[in-house]
């Protein structure tokens, strides 16, 4: 299991676990499909690394404006 996972830090930055879910699987698509990963991917790295990487290092995350997704801090009032 990846480590980062297990942390809470991670289901924080995107605003819960559903969202969490829908990006990582969102971002895997895009990785399958072709598109560049936005970190080094180190020797033996999987996509699912990969992606948890990027959220880790803010490469990527929910445009809460762009979509009808309220903000993490929206949804805690």
């Amino acid at each position: 299991m990846i480590e980062a996972l297990k942390s809470e830090e991670i289901v924080n930055k995107v605003g819960g676990k559903f969202k969490l879910t829908a990006l990582i699987q969102r971002r895997l698509v895009e990785l399958l499909q072709g598109t560049r990963p936005l970190v080094e991917r180190k020797r033996g790295m999987t996509d699912m690394e990969v992606v948890i990487q990027e959220i880790l290092e803010e490469k990527i995350g929910i445009d809460y404006e762009k979509s009808d997704v309220s903000t993490p801090k929206q949804a805690l009032q």
